[in-house]
């Protein structure tokens, strides 16, 4: 009886992993297109401490590829948070060298912060189609909510990636889904 009780739990844990990041990969998303570019997929980085992209900048831009439509502009985006050399230029290498990706590819290598990630690619998705935010779902819609409050003409341009898949980082899913909804209320909330 205890075991299927702790087994239940831990399914009901994962499920709701799973739900949280569905609809937050789906929340927060434009209705418009009116750039003359062409889309652009902006890769969120994450704190990397070596010179090689760890496991989930290799994701990020795995993920920000299979987003990509044709001729959409790959545009990485983080600064030496963790280690000595730009989250954005440790993906741009993975992207390169790894995964064989020679479309066009723009990389931001200030930023340290969310926020910062979307100011400082305003200049570069000015004339975006379409623009799609990829990272984990909860971070992106974190990134996209800075986006509307930032520069609400682009955020009407927002479209849904595709980093959510069902199953991918199952594990990590409910962890994830607190610490960003935790981040996206705060964000949310009024000023005190």
């Amino acid at each position: 009886m205890r075991v299927t009780t702790a087994a239940a739990a831990v399914l009901a844990v994962l499920a709701w992993g799973e739900v949280e990041h569905w609809r937050s990969s789906r929340r927060w998303l434009g209705t418009s297109r009116h750039g003359a570019g062409p889309d652009a997929v902006v890769v969120l980085g994450y704190r990397n401490r070596g010179t090689r992209a760890n496991a989930v900048n290799r994701w990020r831009v795995r993920a920000g590829l299979r987003s990509r439509t044709p001729g959409a502009r790959l545009i990485l985006t983080g600064g030496a948070v963790a280690g000595p050399v730009p989250e954005a230029t440790v993906m741009a290498a993975y992207a390169r060298g790894a995964r064989g990706y020679d479309g066009p590819l723009l990389t931001e290598t200030a930023s340290r912060t969310t926020w910062e990630n979307v100011v400082n690619v305003v200049p570069l998705i000015e004339d975006a189609g379409r623009i799609v935010v990829v990272s984990h779902a909860l971070h992106a819609e974190k990134a996209r909510v800075c986006l509307w409050r930032t520069r609400p003409d682009l955020a009407a341009r927002l479209a849904r990636g595709r980093e959510y898949r069902f199953g991918e980082w199952i594990l990590a899913k409910p962890a994830l889904a607190v610490a960003g909804r935790r981040r996206l209320r705060a964000l949310l909330s009024p000023p005190r």
